[in-house]
């Protein structure tokens, strides 16, 4: 049965372009190594990103969301980001001091397409760049730089065939577990549960920033 499975694992270049064959123009001239006007338009225009890292315990995958501009175009090529208060986890953050290889994936609400940025990244904790960040009398504790490799723009199919900014299409209120429910499952109702959930909006909203 194993042997079997083998045959049908695509394990080399060579297999997967025999597969796939090889891209054209349009997904190759798309790609530069700086912000031009028309991708300055879309990460001014990102209220979302997910940036993708890489440490020696895996792959971490975070979300990070904002005010319109919160990621910072400081030039054509390099991109700074706040981070703002979260879990206190830092697994992006751990990533990054020990890996800088960063992908960031860019999502404007109501478009299909997406942009994407693949760079190297430090933090900075320099006093004049935290505080030029402030917001709601609140800085980050650090700022994520990234020196941009690749920028380019990915094409609306995933956007249409998952129908996300389709309203008839967005999960109901209390269709999905909330967090204090997984929490209580996954603690033996430790921490958790209805309390969790009533106490979190105003928690949220004291510590957003």
């Amino acid at each position: 049965m194993t042997d079997t499975m083998d045959t049908h694992v695509v394990a080399t270049v060579a297999q997967l372009e025999a597969l796939y064959g090889l891209p054209g123009e349009t997904s190759l001239v798309k790609e530069v190594d700086h912000v031009t006007p028309d991708y300055r338009a879309y990460i001014e225009a990102a209220p979302f990103v997910a940036l993708a890292t890489a440490g020696p315990e895996g792959l971490d995958c975070s979300p990070r969301g904002d005010r319109l501009g919160f990621v910072r175009i400081h030039d054509a090529r390099t991109l700074m980001m706040p981070d703002r208060r979260g879990n206190n986890r830092v697994d992006s953050l751990r990533n990054i001091v020990r890996d800088p290889r960063v992908g960031l994936l860019f999502l404007i609400p109501g478009s299909g397409n997406t942009l994407r940025v693949n760079g190297r990244a430090h933090l900075s904790v320099e006093p004049a760049l935290l505080e030029s960040f402030r917001v709601e009398n609140q800085a980050p504790r650090s700022v994520i730089v990234v020196a941009i490799d690749s920028v380019y723009f990915q094409c609306a199919r995933a956007i249409v065939r998952s129908a996300l900014w389709d309203p008839s299409h967005h999960v109901e209120t209390g269709a999905l577990p909330s967090a204090g429910q997984i929490l209580a499952s996954l603690s033996q109702n430790r921490v958790g549960g209805d309390g969790y959930d009533r106490e979190w909006p105003e928690r949220a909203k004291q510590t957003m920033w």
